[in-house]
């Protein structure tokens, strides 16, 4: 990948940097992205963090759902707007509107509520992995803003497994963590659902042999975070049919602890000769 153009943001943090563009409405920028479209989780990202700008101090976001609708241009500037379609107190819902000069690129709802001390019970597991540290051969693609070290995905597995984070140091904001967090939640998906596939083929090969796009996206978020550290991602296709995959996943901090839940139907459809 070639260096950033650094007249467009290079950081997360950058990404983040929102401008304001009257009543509950954002215009945010991308970074280059070698494949020219906009990556889906900056977008998920981007619309998260407009939402929480109109919530109340105390409120965390706990879940959101969103439907990527159409390729965003990496070149185009993306207005966010805020629908507040509840304040209550104990919980507060939001919609955001992402939008290009071609219409609507990305539909995001998101639920958040205020800290309450209750029962925390744990029943998700981390498998047993190498530590990051130890994988550092492993590393693939985003040498800027996000760093991934994956793990071998094998014919009909269905599954996958690696760890993630931000390469930039973040303050302690939780709002960028959280944010982070799903900035970093678009990826290490497509190779479960690429296993189970007849037509498995090497990473290297697949965009040669499939057209794959996220389709939908939800994510749940159960404990604090520091996006900037390591976390891994526990990935299974539950199965395709008509072109798409529905894979769920887990993320686990370092220490083990379950932060979120994740699920994303993806497509995956079989590239067409071209007719003449």
């Amino acid at each position: 990948m070639p260096e950033p153009d650094h007249n467009r943001p290079s950081t997360f943090a950058e990404v983040m940097g929102l401008e304001a563009h009257g009543p509950d409405t954002w215009v945010g920028v991308s970074p280059e992205y070698t494949w020219g479209r906009v990556y889906g989780g900056q977008v998920v990202a981007q619309a998260l963090y407009s939402a929480l700008k109109t919530v109340e101090d105390g409120f965390h976001p706990h879940s959101l759902h969103a439907y990527f609708i159409r390729g965003g241009d990496s070149k185009e500037p993306i207005r966010f707007e805020v629908d507040r379609l509840r304040d209550g107190r104990s919980f507060c819902t939001r919609a955001t509107v992402a939008r290009q000069s071609g219409g609507a690129i990305l539909h995001l709802s998101c639920s958040f509520q205020r800290d309450e001390e209750e029962a925390e019970i744990q029943t998700a597991r981390m498998p047993l992995v190498p530590d990051p540290e130890d994988m550092s051969k492993q590393t693939t693609g985003w040498p800027w803003i996000m760093e991934r070290r994956s793990m071998m995905t094998y014919p009909g597995a269905g599954k996958s497994l690696g760890w993630v984070r931000l390469t930039d140091p973040l303050d302690d904001d939780p709002a960028l963590h959280v944010c982070g967090l799903a900035f970093t939640s678009d990826t290490l998906q497509f190779p479960a659902a690429r296993s189970l596939h007849p037509l498995h083929v090497p990473e290297r090969d697949h965009h040669e042999v499939f057209i794959g796009a996220s389709l939908d996206h939800a994510m749940w978020f159960h404990r604090p975070l520091r996006a900037d550290d390591w976390h891994l991602y526990e990935w299974e296709c539950r199965g395709l049919r008509g072109a798409r995959g529905m894979t769920v996943g887990n993320l686990f901090g370092a220490d083990g602890s379950h932060v979120a839940s994740i699920a994303q139907e993806v497509l995956l459809r079989k590239r067409r000769p071209v007719s003449d």
